[in-house]
């Protein structure tokens, strides 16, 4: 069998033999992708040996070279900003949804633009890579994308102090490591390079420390349990260690006791064979008593009014759940930022909420419908909006209710009300994607249907089918809500209507 892929080094050196291109992008892009649906087509068991090793690194190789022609494709659409054809404000969001691409994938791809794209200047000229060296190899298929995203995690770890042609020598070094290393390689010498830069670490300063902080709440899993991660600046972790200090320690604030000993009292204060009891039964690990710790610390935090104006939602926990799950005892119920919490819990948590119901017009004094009296909506309309749309209105966008905006379906400059029905949350950037312009989009209440009364989007001029947003009321559908009796005694329904009773 004779090889196309002889004489050729699949790593480092690009196959030049092969039929005549043409030199249109368009036209590039349609017969690669003919050439990828033949290729689902055929059987590589017509292949063997060193050359069916061959065809997949030269694949891998295709890979990478596709990356860097899909960055410089991404960048020349946000450069005519093309994507406000679609309705969308930014490049990132039209990968996200106008590609469906996800959120995880879109920051990688805008990652790698800014580490390899090469974009206009204000002058109108090109500006070089970021990292030229990684981008020169990424075009020529020799690294890939971790390999880019290794070195520039090094390179961003660097010190300011160090001076810029050190920085550019570090980043030619390992772009030139990365043609024979995989990204644990490159990352192995980038772990080498950085204690040569700074073996004594010296070099590190405040701009430094600033540059890298950082907290991060991770996103609920399937138990709705959240991870942390962050990077901590001095000040912050010493702050943080006399706080766990004091209300992290064995029998402070531990939730199995039924009278917890409470941090904020100084321990002096505290009965001392009350405090060497709770010692005793206190049966915590370390990283328990610091999440327990935590826990007061955020009802402190609420209990003394720390969060700003009480006349706006997101100074307060204000919680959202269907009649039918209250009753079943069963079900998650919703918060204003967003977070989930089982209704078993939620008698804990509507301690520390301001007890409005989902309806509104009946239980208070409120008026719901100003008309033109009043742009801005009131808290209660947005405590209302809450209850329906849960967060951001707009396509596929999962900003919590706490960062929304009340947004006129009927815009108030042509006549629209501020009342209820006139009335859908919306993030900032989909209230400012709203117009009659390209690029924009128009709203418009659903009238029938299972979405009747939710608020629909579509590009503002078109005639496509309204879209609703489903990311905040994923489970409500009939078939998922609970069924039947209330479960046991009702004692949780009781003790939230006392709660909730107790706080008006």
């Amino acid at each position: 069998m004779t090889s196309t892929f002889k004489g050729v080094n699949p790593m480092t050196e690009p196959a030049h033999d092969g039929p005549a291109l043409p030199d249109s992008p368009a036209e590039l892009i349609a017969l690669g992708e003919a050439v990828a649906a033949k290729l689902n087509e055929v059987s590589f068991a017509s292949l063997a040996g060193d050359d069916l090793l061959a065809a997949a690194e030269a694949d891998e190789r295709t890979r990478s070279r596709r990356e860097a022609a899909t960055t410089s494709l991404m960048i020349e659409i946000n450069d005519q900003y093309a994507f406000h054809t679609r309705g969308f404000q930014n490049i990132q969001k039209y990968m996200t949804t106008g590609l469906r691409v996800g959120p995880p994938e879109a920051n990688a791809r805008m990652k790698l633009m800014f580490a390899t794209g090469e974009f206009l200047g204000i002058g109108g000229q090109r500006l070089p890579a970021r990292l030229e060296a990684t981008a020169h190899a990424l075009r020529e298929g020799a690294i890939n994308r971790a390999h880019v995203r290794t070195i520039a995690d090094v390179i961003d770890k660097i010190p300011a102090a160090i001076d810029a042609d050190t920085v550019t020598a570090a980043e030619e070094h390992l772009a030139a490591t990365a043609r024979t290393l995989s990204p644990d390689g490159v990352r192995t010498v980038g772990e080498r390079l950085l204690g040569h830069l700074d073996p004594d670490g010296d070099l590190t300063d405040d701009r430094d420390r600033k540059r890298t902080r950082g907290f991060t709440v991770a996103p609920q899993d399937a138990r709705l349990m959240s991870k942390l991660r962050g990077s901590l600046t001095p000040a912050v972790r010493a702050k943080l260690d006399v706080v766990l200090t004091a209300w992290a320690a064995p029998g402070m604030n531990n939730p199995e006791d039924e009278a917890p000993l409470f941090g904020a009292v100084d321990q002096d204060d505290i009965d001392a064979d009350a405090l060497a009891a709770a010692v005793e039964r206190d049966t915590r690990s370390t990283a328990q008593r610091n999440h327990d710790a935590l826990a007061a610390m955020l009802d402190f935090v609420l209990g003394h009014g720390a969060l700003g104006r009480p006349d706006r939602i997101p100074a307060e926990l204000v919680v959202t759940v269907t009649d039918q799950e209250l009753a079943a005892e069963a079900g998650v119920a919703h918060t204003a930022t967003g977070a989930r919490v089982p209704v078993k819990d939620l008698v804990e948590v509507a301690a520390h909420a301001t007890p409005h119901l989902a309806v509104f017009k009946a239980h208070t004094s409120e008026i719901l419908y100003l008309g033109r009296g009043k742009r801005l909506a009131s808290k209660a309309q947005r405590l209302a909006l809450f209850a329906r749309d849960r967060g951001c209105s707009g396509p596929e966008c999962d900003v919590p209710f706490a960062r929304t905006e009340a947004h006129h379906v009927q815009r108030w400059e042509d006549g629209g009300a501020t009342d209820i029905i006139n009335l859908g949350a919306a993030c900032g950037k989909h209230n400012r994607a709203e117009g009659k312009r390209p690029g924009k989009w128009e709203t418009g209440i659903v009238r029938d249907g299972p979405h009747a009364g939710r608020i629909g989007w579509r590009p503002s001029g078109s005639t496509r089918p309204w879209q609703v947003n489903p990311l905040h009321h994923v489970g409500q559908e009939p078939e998922f809500l609970p069924h039947g009796p209330p479960r046991g005694s009702g004692s949780a329904v009781e003790a939230l209507l006392a709660t909730l009773l107790d706080a008006a």
